[in-house]
């Protein structure tokens, strides 16, 4: 797959399929669109491609974050690889693309620039300056200048269409595994590992900690059952998501213990997949009485896995 992050670094390309959104996610219903494009190429025997943003339109409209990510940029790439993507345009979205008029957009981005011979795009694609274009502009277009347009109805589970705002909000309320149905996968993050107040393994829990990272959305405080991946390895374990109310540390932070595991790996990279949540944070009376929770919350995380495996 060839990545083009700039509109004047696009050149030398052939014909294309291209889908077009923000595929925040590549949710069920993105992967959806994009494998509809992709087997269109083959047919065709053009070059398949995606168009999208690295940044958020709707953050660069309002001048701060409004919109937290879903998925980081080098998992998109890798996703979009194994979807069979032969071009990747992931350009800024920036004053002068915001600018551009619709009937511009079309001409002088998708169909010189991309060399759009036909494309795909969900029901509710918009684009232009002030988001002015839709659909049938696109469709009005491409019946007049020679290129097809293929509109794909929403994806819709257990009566529920299926989007981006929706995913972040289950995330947001501790549903993960909710939200994998819609997803596709578990819901990730990933970060550093950094030092904590080291409690979790004075009382026989160590934890590898790693910080909020603010441009992801992040699920509600509480415990949750994980899998760890570290060195292209995956690890069993629970998770905790928030302040640590018992010990009075008041910083957030995201808290794994990882089952049968005991390497030092501070200032390492993890990623940690949300599965389950198994309880709200809260508050107990003492440390001992939070080491029997703990001890009972890993019982019911291990026998998770087991019945998974």
């Amino acid at each position: 797959m060839k990545i083009f992050k700039s509109l004047d670094d696009i050149g030398n390309i052939k014909d294309t399929v291209v889908a077009l959104g923000n595929f925040d996610g590549i949710h069920v219903g993105h992967r959806e669109l994009i494998r509809r494009a992709v087997k269109s190429a083959k047919i065709s025997g053009i070059k398949s491609a995606v168009f999208t943003f690295n940044n958020h339109p709707k953050n660069v409209i309002a001048g701060k974050r409004v919109v937290k990510n879903i998925m980081y940029y080098d998992e998109k790439v890798e996703m979009l690889k194994s979807l069979g993507i032969d071009y990747l345009f992931s350009v800024d979205f920036d004053y002068n693309v915001s600018h551009t008029e619709p009937e511009d957009f079309i001409q002088n981005i998708l169909m010189d620039k991309l060399k759009m011979k036909e494309a795909y795009c969900g029901f509710n694609y918009r684009f232009g300056y002030k988001a002015q274009g839709d659909t049938n502009l696109l469709m009005k277009v491409g019946q007049r200048r020679g290129f097809s347009l293929h509109v794909m109805d929403p994806v819709r589970i257990r009566g529920e269409v299926v989007s981006s705002s929706l995913i972040r909000k289950m995330i947001e309320e501790g549903n993960v595994d909710e939200c994998r149905l819609f997803l596709g996968r578990n819901y990730t993050i990933g970060g550093e590992v950094v030092r904590g107040n080291m409690i979790g393994r004075t009382i026989g829990f160590p934890t590898s900690n790693i910080l909020i990272d603010e441009s992801m959305v992040t699920p509600s405080n509480g415990v949750y059952i994980t899998r760890c991946n570290y060195n292209f390895k995956q690890y069993t374990g629970i998770t905790n998501v928030g302040i640590k109310p018992t010990i009075g540390d008041n910083k957030r932070v995201i808290e794994t213990h990882i089952f049968d595991f005991n390497k030092d790996i501070y200032g390492r990279e993890i990623k940690v997949e949300f599965i389950k949540k198994i309880r709200d944070e809260m508050k107990f009376p003492s440390v001992d009485d939070l080491a029997k929770q703990i001890d009972l919350d890993c019982r019911t995380a291990r026998e998770y896995h087991e019945e998974e495996e």
